[in-house]
Order: structure tokens, then sequence, then C-alpha cells
């Protein structure tokens, strides 16, 4: 599941702070806290066919995520929208894009710790690159040794950009031979993988882990509201890694992937023992959704 370069990207333009710069150009300063601590907040945002999916959410996010952590001087919905805008139509991207959107605290007067360092306003990265889904139509999971944070340690809540936790997962599911790793949480529920949310099917219900311990993710969120509205039993609940094994379907949730079915954790193969397929109803209407929802560019 390893994503391949794009030669489309060569040539893309990237925004810092109001500047449009080439790739290769591209760099911000040593002295910036995502280099000094990974002190940062960001999104992903996906476009389709001449729209930003779910723009409003992840700005509320990004946000939310940025006050949390006390960053100053945060740029407004309005200004991000415009530079989002700016950077896509510099780029001639209206379709199969995804952007790293970047907020850090900003660059620091001296190497340290202390926020107060920061005495020149936040930085805001905009990456925008030609990129469909990055999984395939099936993957394998293991169960990580690692656990996730809870809200003791570092709240999932907020969107930042500290993901050795994550990456941690991810190397033991690369020594494993599987796609990604699932995170239990501190009493050994699951959590979510360790890019993605994840979901099983019982009985043509849809279940998925509490957001205690788990990034409440905006994909996940509509897969929740989509149920609701059509009629699928949807909860969300503590579940152990047993119930992920045995269930009819399990499939996780994202941005980067949108929909993707779980084919094997930890070796048990997951057998549907219902007869239908709910998720192929969920990710027929999650497509609708995306071919007809989000803010339109203006170009």
């Amino acid at each position: 599941m390893l994503q391949e370069y794009n030669p489309k990207n060569d040539n893309i333009l990237i925004y810092i702070n109001g500047a449009l710069l080439p790739r290769r150009e591209a760099k911000v300063s040593v002295f910036d806290s995502v280099v000094q601590g990974g002190d940062a907040v960001w999104e992903g945002l996906r476009v389709y066919n001449g729209r930003i999916f779910c723009l409003d959410r992840h700005l509320e996010r990004l946000q939310n995520s940025a006050h949390a952590l006390a960053f100053r001087e945060v740029p407004d919905s309005e200004f991000i929208t415009r530079a989002l805008f700016e950077t896509l139509r510099a780029n001639g991207m209206r379709d199969g894009v995804h952007i790293r959107l970047t907020l850090t605290r900003g660059e620091k007067i001296t190497s340290g710790m202390d926020p107060r360092l920061n005495q020149s306003g936040p930085t805001l990265i905009i990456l925008p690159e030609w990129k469909p889904p990055v999984y395939p139509p099936e993957i394998t999971l293991i169960t990580s040794s690692v656990r996730r944070n809870s809200p003791m340690f570092l709240d999932s809540k907020i969107h930042h950009n500290n993901l050795l936790n994550n990456i941690l997962a991810k190397i033991e599911a690369n020594h494993a031979g599987a796609d990604a790793g699932i995170l239990l949480d501190k009493d050994g529920f699951v959590s979510e993988a360790n890019g993605v949310n994840l979901f099983c099917i019982y009985k043509n219900t849809a279940y998925t882990p509490h957001a205690d311990s788990c990034l409440p993710g905006i994909t996940r969120a509509l897969v929740l509201d989509l149920c609701r509205e059509n009629g699928i039993p949807a909860r969300e609940k503590n579940l152990s890694i047993t119930e992920f094994y045995t269930a009819d379907e399990v499939f996780t949730t994202g941005t980067m992937g949108e929909l993707t079915r779980v084919s094997a954790i930890d070796g048990r193969r997951i057998v549907n023992k219902s007869g239908r397929s709910t998720l192929e109803q969920i990710e027929g209407l999650f497509r609708a959704l995306t071919e007809t929802g989000g803010t339109p560019l203006p170009f």
C-alpha cells in the first residue's frame, strides 16, 4: 500500500504564508515550530469535480485544534478559503486532488519549547497534489502493540502534527506485511487504525468505537449520518478486537482513502455471514454525496 510518486506533481505550486512557490523552493524555516517540535495542526481535504468536500467542517476542526493549542492570530475561514482558491487556481486543479492544509505555531526567535518565542504569527501551508484515494480496494490490518493516546496524555480531539504514535503503529504493520496497524486504547478496546477510523458491520448494523481515544474523523461522522438518514442501524460503542474478527464486514474511513474494505485482521479473514453487503450500500451513499456536496471553486 505504498503510495507511488506522480510525475504530475513535479511542477506544483505550494502556498506558504501568501507566497506561491515551486515544489523545490517551498520551505519553512528551521526555527519554525513544526520543525522544532511538531507544533502544528493540519487537515486533509479532497477536491471532487470543482468542489472542496466538507470544507467548513475541516476549517472548523483546524481552528478548534489551533485554539486548543493556544495559537495566536489564527486566520479565519474566509482568509484560508481565499488562499485555497488561489492555490488551486494557480495549479489548474479542479478534480482528483488531495490538499494537505497545515497551520504551524510559526517561526521562533530562537530554539526552544516556550510558545512565547513565537512572535511572528502562525505559518499557513497549502500543499495540493494530484492524488486519487490512496488505498487499494481491500486492505489487511494487524493489532499494534502501540496504544492510542488517551485524553490524559495527548487529546486526539486536537488534530496535531505529532504523529509518532501513529507512525510507530505503521512501522509494526509494515514489518508484519499488513497495510495498517490497529491501535487499542488504554483499556484494550479498539480505537482506530494508524491513519483511519474503523467500522465493523454485524447483522446489518454498523458499529464504530467511541471517539474517546481516537480522532472523531469527518468521514467517520459522514458515514454515521448517512446510515441514520437511510435506515441503516449505526452505533458507537466500546468494541473489542474479537468483535472485529467476527464481524460480517470491516472497513476504514478517512479523507485519504475514503471507504476501504478490510479483508483480514491478524490473519483472521473477515467472513460475511449475512448474505448481503451493507458496506456496498454505504459506499454508494458516500459516492453520491461526493458527487454533489462541497464548496464550489470560483473558477
